[in-house]
């Protein structure tokens, strides 16, 4: 028992304060900080989260890409200081933990169904169609 409290307690030390957000099936941009001799710049890795796994420090997430036909994945580790940042691009709508199957997928086939928001965002959408209607039809009448 204290041996896990004692692991506990230097593994808060390590912790992110600012924890990415995203889930299974978002397309994400990882930066990731690359040391080159006395340099470091940022890589931005793009792909869709096909896993996450672990918890607490050894908590990781799996990208997967498609790079000159060729798939590549890459797992990053959540807490590591080497990632700057996630940046979440697309929501995707899965109904799966791992979306290992989209390794058998080519093409349009691996695209995701995009994730809805919530209720304020599909009325602020629908005000903006009837703004765009609106107008068609005042256009349509100084025509005539």
């Amino acid at each position: 028992m204290k041996r896990a409290v004692l692991l506990e307690k230097v593994e808060a030390a390590h912790f992110k304060e600012q924890v990415p957000q995203f889930d299974i099936g978002d397309q994400v941009d990882v930066h990731q900080r690359i040391l080159e001799g006395q340099k470091e710049r940022i890589q931005i890795f793009s792909g869709t989260v096909i896993g996450k796994r672990g918890s607490g420090l050894s908590e990781m997430f799996t990208v997967r890409r498609i790079v000159q036909g060729e798939g590549v994945e890459r797992t990053f580790p959540i807490h590591s200081p080497r990632i700057a940042k996630v940046d979440v691009k697309r929501t995707g709508r899965v109904r799966r933990a791992k979306l290992y199957y989209l390794r058998d997928r080519v093409g349009k086939a691996t695209r995701l169904r995009e994730r809805k928001k919530g209720l304020a965002e599909t009325a602020s959408a629908e005000t903006k169609a009837a703004a765009k209607s609106k107008a068609k039809a005042s256009k349509a009448a100084a025509t005539e």
